[in-house]
């Protein structure tokens, strides 16, 4: 589910950076994840520049993990953006950041 995210352990959270040729392209994904932040009511830590946008989902209880809300929202943006280069796909619900 959450393949090319990257689990940090101080604060507990999933990072994904994904790359875009051009700034439309960035756009495009900004409105897609301002929707779906609407519909799904989960807003995450975004910042962006013309051609990448970075994306935090803190796990607030580790004892828990991921929220139904947050594995929706990963969902969709996998979905949207199935792939990138920057980052390692990861096995099962989420792995430890080995700090390559």
């Amino acid at each position: 589910m959450v393949d090319f995210w990257t689990q940090r352990k101080r604060p507990q959270r999933l990072e994904r950076r994904i790359e875009f040729p051009n700034y439309d392209a960035t756009r495009d994904f900004l409105d897609f994840t301002g929707d779906l932040s609407d519909r799904e009511d989960f807003y995450p830590d975004m910042n962006f520049g013309s051609t990448h946008v970075s994306m935090t989902i803190q796990i607030e209880d580790e004892a828990v993990g991921l929220t139904a809300k947050q594995k929706a929202f990963i969902d969709q943006v996998n979905e949207y953006a199935p792939g990138d280069k920057i980052q390692q796909p990861l096995d099962g619900d989420y792995k430890e950041d080995k700090g390559d």
